[in-house]
């Protein structure tokens, strides 16, 4: 059927046969259509990886605001200066 869409090719190995079989029992109105059923891993996996990646940013951020100012007063003004002092011009 033509489309304006780029189509994808995808060869049933073990792995994608067993993601199939498991992807059938979660869906079963869609058993006989190996197609469709990809169709749903493909958006259903990229809401998981979407997820993961909104929780890894949030943990990730949550240590930042948890550690943020535990350093200051550590490192006097000229601190950067006097370290300067040591290096040749």
């Amino acid at each position: 059927m033509p489309t304006p869409h780029r189509r994808h090719a995808i060869t049933e190995t073990d792995d994608i046969k067993n993601a199939l079989d498991v992807a059938s029992r979660a869906w079963p109105e869609l058993a006989d259509n190996p197609g469709a059923l990809l169709r749903r891993l493909v958006l259903v996996g990229a809401d998981a990886v979407s997820e993961h990646h909104a929780t890894v940013t949030r943990v990730r951020r949550n240590a930042v605001d948890a550690t943020s100012g535990t350093l200051a007063g550590v490192f006097g003004a000229d601190y950067l200066r006097e370290l300067g002092e040591d290096w040749p011009e």
